[in-house]
């Protein structure tokens, strides 16, 4: 909004400053970041009141999270206000591919909203029926993906390659839709243990945000040999929002949580940044940066597929972390190598930009 009353003016003085991509991507930051704590701690009291029990406890988990009892979810709610409010602000509203990052968040936090509150107010109810609740991410995905493919084109990109290695046509939209999901999928997974999900969405935020600016910059796209897509810079603006806003919400989600991130956070979070890896032609560089994530995912489908075919489990529990826990290890030192193995793996994808 800010940057369509600026262009209006000219640009004129101070107002020149919110030409730049760099600048406004920091104020969305530091907005995002503001709203989330101010509104933080009447918002955790709001949930506290309304949902009573607060988030069910896997009775088959570790011992120690069922002192978690009690603790309000759907504190995803949180960092979707602040996100929203920021980058609404400091966005280009006439560019298609924030829109479509929007969508995406907007659409998957609603399906999120929606299984957390179920599982909240009805206990006997496990949230929205799993076929349903692919189908809404599927179509929003392919909605969001049909829009940016519209412009930027359907050319597939891989790590290590310079140029497009095919031309996926209209098949780049399913493709696009499945990225989409499943990252959306892996992080909600990965939201399991105080803070878990949160730092690694910060970390893998940054990174994207990086590479969303060189994308949509020609000289630096041709120079490091990846693909230039015309106006996907202004991600960058939405990425530091999520930096923002995951800042202030882990805040209050740092052990121990006064409150959980819940599906309408981390489901929202994750599809927004696998739409971004769509918009910037970057899907199997998220699977890098984000490695943390897919790891989670596939330790969940390795988990049920050998334990469906040879009733024996592969992991004392699944998602990883929980395994790791069996294993002796205390939730603040899981979280924290975690986080870790994240900021690595997020080095090794941008290592990838050169590497070509």
């Amino acid at each position: 909004m800010l940057y369509l009353i600026a262009e209006w003016l000219d640009f004129a003085g101070p107002l020149n400053l919110i030409r730049y991509i760099t600048f406004r991507a920091g104020a969305t930051t530091a907005t995002a970041l503001l709203i989330g704590l101010l509104l933080g701690p009447k918002f955790i009291n709001w949930l506290r009141k309304t949902q009573g029990k607060g988030q069910p406890i896997r009775a088959d988990g570790p011992q120690s999270h069922l002192a978690k009892r009690g603790t309000p979810t759907m504190g995803g709610l949180l960092i979707l206000v602040s996100l929203g409010i920021s980058v609404l602000l400091w966005m280009d509203l006439t560019n298609v591919y924030v829109w479509s990052v929007l969508l995406v968040i907007a659409g998957f936090g609603l399906i999120g909203f929606l299984d957390d509150y179920d599982k909240v107010k009805k206990a006997h109810h496990a949230g929205l029926s799993a076929k349903f609740r692919l189908l809404l991410e599927f179509a929003i995905g392919g909605l969001a993906t049909w829009l940016m493919v519209r412009v930027s084109g359907t050319d597939l990109h891989l790590p290590f390659i310079q140029g497009s290695v095919i031309d996926l046509g209209w098949l780049y939209i399913p493709f696009g839709a499945f990225v989409i999901v499943a990252f959306g999928n892996a992080v909600n997974l990965t939201d399991g243990l105080d803070g878990l999900a949160t730092m690694p969405v910060i970390i893998a935020s940054v990174a994207f945000a990086l590479i969303a600016y060189l994308v949509g910059n020609a000289v630096f796209a041709e120079y490091l040999g990846i693909p230039h897509v015309l106006g996907v810079g202004d991600l960058t603006v939405v990425l530091l929002g999520i930096v923002g806003a995951g800042l202030a919400f882990l805040w209050f989600n740092a052990p121990p949580a006064a409150v959980f991130m819940g599906d309408t956070g981390s489901l929202a979070l994750g599809g927004g940044l696998g739409a971004i890896a769509v918009a910037t032609h970057h899907e199997f560089v998220l699977a890098i940066i984000g490695g943390l994530f897919v790891l989670e995912a596939v330790s969940v489908i390795v988990q049920v597929f050998f334990y469906k075919r040879t009733g024996k489990r592969v992991f004392k529990m699944a998602p990883i972390h929980h395994h790791f826990e069996h294993l002796g290890w205390s939730e603040p030192t899981v979280v924290i190598r975690f986080w870790i193995i994240s900021f690595v793996l997020a080095l090794a994808g941008l290592s990838t930009l050169k590497l070509r």
